[in-house]
Formats: structure tokens, C-alpha cells, sequence
């Protein structure tokens, strides 16, 4: 470091502790409310769709209510670039002050919209609208919580001090819950369905309330200051970022060297994992949120743990053995739930494995969630019965015009031509059959019976899958700021965590499924993020550089110089 270098640090050295606890503070609860407001929309996809969407059949009006909280990631990385440019632009305070606003004032209004029976189609239009407004928002959000507190930040602290912001997801999800779950016993079921899942909603002003007022008293970060007397702000930071290939190449670094492996390890452990139990191993959902939330109050603290660790022995350590960790222990670890939450299950499977024979010719895809598809081949009704009970099977050949047949240990049952003029009648017998075959075989086709839950053991698997989310999630804040120059570090670093996060991510669900459904294994869903993982280890281990300790207050300078 040469002298003039030396002055600048000295000149720009970030503000007091006392300060920097403010900004801690005011920039994480910001972030949390923001979360909240966005969890509701997902914890209340039951009664959206009641009432948003009660024009069409509960099936249909459910995946739509769905789709639109997807549509929430969708749109993220459009906030990224929208409130990434203000943010370079304008400033970090002024920004975050406006995504808050939008989505503060996006949740309120979800809370008095008026039901598809008061107003017809504009109230499914309407509520998109505002989940849309929700994505926005959240996508400019997280860049500026980020970069305000990294910019208020020494270089030796930074991974502690980010790592604040990333606890704020899982405290977020918490306060949803904890908000919802209280109104929903007081207000009783009835009450509660009809209108009292509005309330979560409209409780978001308050929360907004709070946040404007923190995050008004708030100074612009030094950095930003300090670019803006010095006139080096950029006057087109997306085209900065995306149009040069020094900066370009640092934003495909930080979505396939970073973020798309944390994506997928967090998602999994914190969203896939509640998915499995429920959907797969028929756990109820009273019993499996309880097992979710326990294990999100022992990990939350880990993201400070592994950000500080990142400040000490490097941030790619911490993140690298956070996704080798998961691409090496999904599996084992999700075996695991089977054995510890549904033994049944897992009984049932070793002592009565399940084989479909079948032509393959007849056979099609099974990823059918809308219920909208008609499977009329032998096959594909072979496979929707053993794909519908949430149940492992294995492809066995048969040969061209043979009917297809499941077998569940030693018992054959045949399936049927759909087709055919009693279609009705052999459809009631087969699945009588199927149902009857399952129960003598030790196969639990309805929930997983609560006496026979190790609970201790499933909250210990389930901490050790969100354990591997807070080792990339941590660091990976700290990260992103020190990849990028401070004239474009808003919009460069917004863009790929949010592509990352919002696409990767948040649609892992829904993937891991429709392969586990192709397949007919349980499991195979895994190999999605599992993958993803290990790709994102290979890139980040021979392309990222460490970056600890990096002088961010050198308006990227180190990082001009190493990437």
C-alpha cells in the first residue's frame, strides 16, 4: 500500500462503534420487517386463494396463488437493477428508504383488498400487482442493507457486521409466523379464514412505521459521501457493470462462484427440507412447522457465527465447506428424516420395494401440479397412483402393448387402459387394490403417525441442514460488497445475488420435485441442488479470490487489481 493509499484509508476509516451499531440495527430490522412482508404471502397461500382467487376450483386457485408468490422471485432482479442504479446514483440511505416504502405499502394494501366475490378479476390482477411491487422492492432492498452496512464497516470486521443482514430471512420467517400463528388461535379457524388473515398484512404498517423512522435518522454511508465530493459516482453504473468484462466477469463470478450455491444449499435446508416433510413423509403441518421453527431459532445465531469466523480465517473457507458439506450430506441426511420422522415409510420400503412394469413407449412425464393433466396410458396410470401416495418406485420394461403392473413386495396389481368404456369401474377397483396392497405391506397412506416421531433427531438432521445454509449464507454478503468497485457495488453485486437467490433458489422447490416425480425416486430431487453445490465449490475454488480484509474504501481498487 503506497502513502497516497495510506492517507485515503485514514481519511475514509469508517465511523465509531456506536455508529456502526446504529446502522447494524436500523439496516437489519429494516430487512427483517421486509421479509416478513414477503413470507405472508407464502405461510398464507391457503387463505389467498380462498379469497383472491375463489372464481376458479380450490385446485387450480391454489397453484395460482402460488405462482404468484413465485412471481414475488421472478421480478427481484428487475429491483436489482432498478434500485441497484438509484442506489449508485443517488445514494444508499435514500434508496432503501424508498423499497421499505414500496413494500411496506404493497403488504398493507394485500390487507384490504376486497375478494374475487367483491370485485371479480381485478382482485387476482390486483394482488399480483402488489406481490410484484413486494419483489421489486425486496430486490433493491437487500443491496442497500448490504452496502450501507459494509460501507459503515471496518475491512476487519465486515463478514460480522453483513452477516447481521443475512440472519434477518430467518428472523423474518419467524415474526411471520409468530404474528400468524396467535391470530389464527385467537380469531379461530372460521373467523380467520373468512378475514383474519388480513391482519398479518395490515400489522405491516406498524412495522413500517418503525423502520422509516429508524432508517430516517440515518446518515448517507461515508463511501458514497466520499465518491460524491470527489465527483467518481457513475453515471451509468448498469452499463458499467454489465457492459465492460473486467466488471462483467466479476457479476458471473458472484452468481456461479457464490450466490447460486448458497441458493440452493439455504433453500434446501430451510424450504425443501419442510416440503419433504410434509408432502413426502406425510408429517402434518402443525408438527412439521414446529420442527422448522425450532430449528431456525438454533441456527439463526450461525450467521453471525460463520461471518465473524470469515473475518478470522478467510471468507472462501467458510463458504467452500459450507457447500461441500451439503453437496456430500443431502442425501445421507434426508435418508435420515425418513428413518427418524416416518419409519413406516422407510419400513415399508426395504421390506416391500415397488416396481412398475411397463412399455416405456406409454409411459410420460408425471410432474403434474395444476391436477389439469389426464394420464390415460396403462402406464401412466401405473405411475400417477405410486407418484400420488408420495412413494419410491423403480422402471422396469415391458413388453410393446403389455399392460403395465405394480408390484408392492410380492403382490402384483394390473393397471388398466384408460381408455376403455368402463374406465370408471376399473379405475375404483385398481385403486382399491393399490390402497389394499400398500396397507398389507406396512405402507402408511395417510399421515405419518406422531407417536412414532423422533423429534429430537429429526430437529438435529434438520439444524445440520440449515448449519450448511448459514456457512454460505454468512460470508457471502461480505463477499459480494469487496467483489465489486464502490461506484457500481450496488447495482453489480444486487443483480447476481438476486438471479441467484430468486431463480436458483426459490424455484428449487418446485424442480427438486418434478425430478423426483420423473423418477420415481423420493430422492432424486436432491441431485438439483446437490449438483448446483458442487458446481458453484469447482468455480468458486479455482476463480474466486480471497478477499478478507479488503480496502473497500479505495472505490474498488484491490479489486481491480486481483480479479
Amino acid at each position: 500500500m503506497n502513502a497516497s493509499t495510506e492517507n485515503l484509508a485514514a481519511t475514509y476509516a469508517p465511523p465509531d462503534s456506536g455508529v456502526q451499531k446504529r446502522v447494524i440495527f436500523a439496516s437489519s430490522l429494516g430487512t427483517m420487517f421486509e421479509w416478513y412482508d414477503f413470507f405472508l404471502a407464502g405461510s398464507l397461500a391457503v387463505q389467498i386463494s380462498h379469497s383472491i382467487f375463489s372464481g376458479v376450483n380450490p385446485t387450480a386457485a391454489f397453484i395460482f396463488t402460488l405462482l404468484s408468490f413465485a412471481a414475488g422471485f421472478a421480478v427481484r432482479p428487475f429491483g436489482a437493477l432498478v434500485f441497484g442504479r438509484i442506489g449508485d446514483m443517488v445514494g444508499r440511505k435514500y434508496t432503501f428508504l424508498v423499497t421499505i416504502s414500496l413494500m411496506g405499502g404493497a403488504t398493507f394494501v394485500i390487507g384490504l383488498l376486497p375478494g374475487y366475490a367483491s370485485i371479480g378479476l381485478a382482485a387476482p390482477i390486483f394482488f399480483v400487482a402488489m406481490r410484484m411491487l413486494q419483489g421489486l422492492a425486496l430486490g433493491g432492498e437487500y443491496g442497500g442493507a448490504v452496502v450501507y452496512v459494509a460501507e459503515h464497516s471496518s475491512n476487519e470486521t465486515r463478514g460480522a457486521k453483513t452477516a447481521w443482514i443475512q440472519a434477518t430471512a430467518a428472523l423474518g420467517l419467524l415474526l411471520s409466523l409468530a404474528v400468524i400463528l396467535p391470530t389464527r388461535y385467537i380469531l379461530g379457524e372460521t373467523s380467520f379464514m373468512a378475514w383474519g388473515w388480513r391482519v398479518p398484512f395490515l400489522v405491516s404498517l406498524i412495522l413500517l412505521t418503525v423502520s422509516l423512522w429508524i432508517r430516517v435518522k440515518l446518515h448517507e454511508s461515508p463511501e458514497f459521501e466520499r465518491m460524491k465530493r470527489k465527483g467518481t459516482t457513475s453515471k451509468s453504473p448498469i452499463s458499467e457493470a454489465f457492459g465492460q468484462w473486467r466488471n462483467l466477469k466479476l457479476v458471473l463470478l458472484g452468481l456461479f462462484g457464490m450466490v447460486m450455491g448458497q441458493a440452493v444449499v439455504w433453500y434446501a435446508g430451510q424450504f425443501y427440507s419442510m416440503f419433504f416433510l410434509t408432502q413426502t413423509l406425510k408429517v402434518d403441518g402443525g408438527t412439521a412447522n414446529l420442527l422448522i421453527i425450532v430449528a431456525t431459532i438454533i441456527t439463526t445465531p450461525f450467521y453471525v457465527i460463520f461471518g465473524k469466523l470469515s473475518d478470522r480465517i478467510g471468507r472462501k473457507p467458510v463458504f467452500l465447506a459450507g457447500c461441500l458439506l451439503a453437496a456430500l450430506f443431502f442425501f445421507p441426511l434426508f435418508k435420515g428424516l425418513t428413518h427418524f420422522a416416518n419409519p413406516a415409510l422407510e419400513a415399508a420400503q426395504q421390506k416391500a420395494p415397488i416396481t412398475v412394469r411397463a412399455d416405456p413407449r406409454e409411459c410420460s412425464f408425471q410432474f403434474n401440479p395444476a391436477g389439469a393433466s389426464k394420464f390415460v396410458s396403462s402406464c401412466d396410470i401405473a405411475r400417477s397412483a405410486i407418484t400420488k401416495a408420495g412413494l419410491n418406485y423403480t422402471d422396469e420394461p415391458s413388453s410393446k402393448g403389455e399392460l403395465a403392473q405394480i408390484r408392492i413386495g410380492q403382490r402384483v396389481i394390473t393397471s388398466f387402459d384408460g381408455n376403455a368404456s368402463n374406465a370408471a369401474v376399473l379405475s375404483k377397483a385398481f385403486d382399491a387394490d393399490i390402497a389394499k396392497a400398500l396397507h398389507d405391506a406396512g405402507y402408511e397412506t395417510g399421515p405419518a403417525d406422531p407417536a412414532r416421531i423422533n423429534k429430537p433427531m429429526t430437529i438435529l438432521l434438520i439444524v445440520l441442514l440449515m448449519l450448511f445454509g448459514t456457512m454460505t449464507y454468512g460470508p457471502i454478503a461480505a463477499m459480494l460488497v469487496e467483489l465489486f468497485p464502490s461506484r457500481i457495488r450496488y447495482t453489480a453485486m444486487s443483480l447476481p445475488y438476486h438471479v441467484g437467490i430468486g431463480w436458483f433458489g426459490g424455484f428449487l422447490p418446485a424442480a427438486s420435485f418434478a425430478i423426483s416425480a420423473a423418477s420415481g425416486d423420493i430422492y432424486s430431487g436432491l441431485w438439483y441442488p446437490v449438483c448446483l453445490a458442487a458446481v458453484c465449490f469447482v468455480v468458486c475454488l479455482l476463480f474466486v479470490k480471497e478477499s478478507k480484509g479488503a480496502d473497500i474504501y479505495t472505490s474498488g481498487a484491490h479489486q481491480q487489481k486481483t480479479a
